[in-house]
């Protein structure tokens, strides 16, 4: 919890130096822009969970479909600022799906995102040292159904070279590279791809088709 309240507290000093340009920009999640991202993230504190699953069933199922339109809807309804301040709201008072995602799960899905965000605009990520670290870990060891990270590591030995974190793995194939870099790539973004070095990557790279 304090590492999620503290990069929480950092994302939004980051956010609100983007201009309105800046958020009408695509990001680096397919078919969202920025402003939709963030429209993601506060929805993602809030939505109702009946709300949610009425849209599945609509979607037929398909939680990416339900949530891409979530996300494009309260996006058209509400401007970059309002957002931001619905999403310091928020953060203190998670209702509805935000209550059910783990928090461990929640910084990974925020720390995600803004790299979704500040990648695409060619900003460098600001996101500490530690919170990155247990972003990497939850990544390698926690399975997860929406972000198949796990799975993508698997027989990987990763190395994120700016803070000296490592997950061991196969002597054979070996992945270094900046820690947001490597957790963006992780989540399958393949945008920080080309910076990422070792006998690991094509193997890595493969594992980012659907």
């Amino acid at each position: 919890m304090p590492l999620l309240a503290g990069n929480d507290e950092r994302f939004l000093t980051t956010a609100h130096t983007l201009t309105e340009s800046d958020w009408a920009a695509p990001s680096l999640c397919a078919r969202w822009t920025n402003h939709e991202v963030l429209a993601h993230l506060v929805h993602g504190l809030s939505a109702p969970i009946v709300e949610f699953s009425a849209r599945m069933v609509g979607a037929r199922g398909s939680f990416d479909v339900a949530n891409a339109a979530l996300a494009a809807e309260l996006a058209a309804r509400r401007a970059p600022g309002e957002l931001l301040a619905d999403f310091e709201r928020g953060r203190d008072r998670r209702r509805g799906l935000g209550r059910l995602l783990p928090d461990r799960l929640m910084l990974g899905d925020h720390v995600m995102h803004e790299l979704d965000i500040v990648f695409a605009l060619g900003r460098p990520s600001t996101v500490a040292a530690d919170v990155l670290a247990s972003v990497l870990t939850t990544e390698v060891t926690v399975p997860n159904p929406f972000v198949p990270a796990r799975h993508r590591a698997r027989d990987l030995t990763l190395h994120a070279t700016d803070i000296g974190w490592t997950r061991p793995g196969s002597s054979r194939w070996t992945v270094s590279g900046a820690a947001a870099d490597l957790a963006s790539v992780l989540a399958g973004r393949p945008h920080a791809l080309s910076r990422l070095t070792g006998t690991g990557v094509p193997r890595l790279q493969q594992r980012l088709t659907p």
